[in-house]
């Protein structure tokens, strides 16, 4: 598999960690490793930014 679709791929797991409610903590990939910032980039935008109270 290419470096392309495991960036995707990646990023498809941590938008679905996210839905599923898991934990950031949860990314499978090493600190080290490009797959887990494209995991965390779809962790982000999978999450509800919620506004703080004024």
């Amino acid at each position: 598999m290419g470096a392309r679709e495991d960036i995707t791929r990646a990023v498809l797991e941590g938008r679905t960690a996210a839905q599923e409610g898991r934990p950031p903590s949860a990314c499978p990939y090493p600190r080290t490793s490009v797959l887990r910032t494209a995991w965390i980039r779809g962790y982000a935008a999978a999450r509800p930014v919620t506004e703080p109270d004024e």
